[in-house]
């Protein structure tokens, strides 16, 4: 038939008098109708069908009740419309008003609030989380940006981590302000002393990432919790590093947020964020009068939330084999004497308390870093292992499934001030390596090996510009000429290829055209033109 399905236990469904929505009567809701279920049921309704929360975040997930197409699909359909009518014009005024919503009366109103398909996503999410809610938007820094705007007003203090993604120390320590008046204060967030003594009586968030970008210091999420409560402040987690790994809710946190784009995502094709906590504050986030989310209008596309249902399920499996590999290239890199921290390691300053927070099963994470003392070193690392090797992307984001390579200095965290930069453990030649899962691990770790030899058996003053490879094409018309420069979108620039093509067309006079060069900072590959 053309009715939609549910899960077994539930089979049939009633029109609202009020809406065109088919929304499950009461007697379907106990039996886990899962078609539109309130933003409070995600535990409630998995204790139902288990007898318990359990605490394993991928059987959480598997334990929700399931969404099924339209049509008896086995996949949630994508509901694209960005407004929903109703049955009587007088239904308009009590959804305006909060009386009626998906959730009272199962009323949708526009796209810019609750959509169907987000809300599905919304739900997974909330419930890898162990959170009683959660809802989804355009970006990470979106979901951030509007979950301290939900909690603080203007006047208000913010204390964070020192070492948190460049775009989320923007917003605290210069737009805020600026806009908003919501200041900030900054510490390591491993000196709670400092975060109590820092406290104000506007402070009214604790903002910490579960594990920091790019340094990798772990967050004591029981302890921040244990401050928080103690003083009537929220804590608020960026899990976005760690998703699976940690399940900050589990150990205190009130809110958790993410940036769905990275590990969650894991193709790095769409932009998108995600915030669950407590069903009452992910609600007041779309309230018509209110709502950070629905006044500001940070939405996901549902066909993207679409998307992002189906890679939920095999998360676990990836974050497992980035974890794999991460740790044994940290573990080998580290032998051989390279400045490494990875949380997985028995070197890394807080490897016991990551490992009382880790999920047990699911590795240390995907990140992992190398310091190569000097920016030079590092670009030079780094273009070695994409052009030379292929062994990755120069690229910032993180959780893609070939790795993606960036010193973040000069990147992901250029938005910090040369103090802020050290105050925060971030050396100009420290490299963030989002270590992939393509490929073969061993020839991986060949490849990352030769490129760490070559780059650290070079004395500082010697490093010069980074790696290049360049490939010069022979033609009857014009000698030669440049064919292609990968460095050009790294660290080279089209006048630097152009004077290697000029200099490449005299040896190419002299070697003939298929003479191979290979040195420490120079590849060159001649091929004729057919």
């Amino acid at each position: 038939s053309g009715s939609p399905r549910t899960d077994p236990g539930s089979k049939t469904f009633r029109s609202s008098p009020d809406c065109r929505n088919r929304t499950p009567s009461r007697a379907a809701i106990a039996r886990r109708c899962i078609r539109l279920s309130t933003p409070s049921s995600h535990l409630s309704e998995i204790m139902t069908k288990t007898s318990s929360v359990p605490t394993d975040p991928h059987e959480r997930l598997a334990a929700i009740s399931r969404e099924f197409g339209e049509y008896g699909g086995v996949n949630t359909s994508t509901e694209t419309s960005s407004t929903f009518t109703v049955l009587k014009a007088e239904t308009l005024p009590d959804i305006f008003s909060g009386k009626m919503d998906p959730d009272q009366g199962g009323c949708y109103l526009y796209g810019r609030c609750f959509n169907p398909t987000t809300r599905t996503l919304g739900r997974q999410i909330a419930a890898m989380e162990g959170a009683e809610a959660g809802y989804c938007t355009a970006s990470g820094l979106s979901a951030i940006s509007a979950t301290l705007l939900a909690l603080c007003d203007t006047g208000d203090h913010i204390l964070a981590s020192d070492a948190v993604y460049g775009g989320t120390h923007a917003l605290l320590h210069d737009f805020f302000p600026r806009k908003f008046g919501i200041t900030s204060t900054q510490l390591p967030v491993d000196d709670l002393a400092r975060w109590e003594a820092a406290l104000t009586p506007r402070t009214r968030v604790l903002y910490v990432e579960s594990v920091s970008n790019p340094t990798l210091v772990v967050a004591d999420i029981p302890a921040l919790a244990a401050l928080a409560r103690a003083h009537g402040l929220t804590l608020v987690v960026d899990n976005t590093f760690a998703p699976m790994i940690i399940s900050p809710i589990a150990h205190g946190a009130d809110v958790v947020v993410h940036s769905v784009t990275k590990f969650i995502s894991g193709a790095s094709d769409v932009v998108a964020g995600a915030v669950v906590g407590r069903a009452a504050f992910i609600h007041g986030l779309m309230h018509p009068c209110s709502g950070p989310l629905m006044l500001l209008g940070p939405t996901m596309d549902p066909k993207v939330a679409a998307e992002l249902t189906l890679r939920l399920p095999h998360l676990a499996l990836r974050l497992r084999e980035h974890g794999a590999r991460a740790e044994l290239f940290s573990r080998r890199l580290e032998a051989l004497g390279a400045a490494v921290r990875y949380p997985g390691l028995p070197s890394h300053p807080q490897a016991e308390l990551f490992a009382r927070l880790a999920n047990p099963g699911y590795g240390a994470g995907g990140i992992m870093t190398v310091d190569l003392r000097t920016p030079g070193r590092a670009g030079a690392f780094m273009e070695r292992l994409q052009n030379k090797h292929g062994f990755g992307l120069l690229a910032v984001s993180l959780g893609y499934f070939d790795t993606l390579m960036s010193a973040s200095a000069a990147s992901t965290s250029s938005e910090l001030s040369d103090a802020d930069l050290e105050a925060a453990g971030i050396s100009r030649g420290l490299v963030r390596l989002s270590v992939g899962i393509t490929g073969g691990a061993e020839a991986r770790w060949a490849a990352l090996e030769e490129a760490w030899r070559a780059v650290a058996s070079v004395p500082d003053h010697v490093v010069k510009a980074p790696y290049k490879a360049a490939q010069i094409r022979k033609d009857a018309v014009t000698g030669a000429r440049l064919g292609r420069t990968p460095s050009w979108h790294s660290f080279g620039s089209d006048e630097e290829g152009a004077d290697q093509a000029e200099q490449e067309q005299k040896r190419m006079k002299r070697d003939g055209p298929w003479v191979r060069r290979i040195d420490t900072t120079t590849e060159v590959e001649y091929t004729p033109v057919a």
